[in-house]
């Protein structure tokens, strides 16, 4: 298999958000997000994802492009930010999934 079509690392993360911390909780969300993909060479997707017909759940859609990189992100200080925030905002993660995606 080639680099170019070795699987990705991907993660999904599930958090239950309480409605009147919902807006502070997406603002961090979002900037992890933002700053992930700016900032680490091996973030290829950051999507913050609320299902419909769910309000008090947000989900996460990270590519990476191995487990070395999300490994990575686990070190960053805007991530340590949204950590803080969670912990802050009393936000619940409920579960997180590890997947490979294939390339086609």
């Amino acid at each position: 298999m080639t680099e170019r079509n070795a699987p990705r690392f991907v993660v999904m993360p599930e958090f239950r958000v309480k409605p009147q911390v919902r807006t502070a909780f997406l603002d961090a969300a979002l900037d992890d997000a933002r700053h992930s993909l700016a900032d680490e060479a091996g973030c290829r997707r950051f999507d913050v994802v609320c299902p419909e017909g769910v309000e008090d759940t947000v989900l996460f859609y990270e590519v990476y492009d191995d487990r070395a990189a999300f490994d990575k992100h686990l070190q960053t200080p805007h991530l340590k930010r949204f950590q803080a925030a969670v912990k802050a905002l009393e936000v619940k993660e409920i579960v997180v999934r590890f997947a490979a995606l294939e390339n086609a």
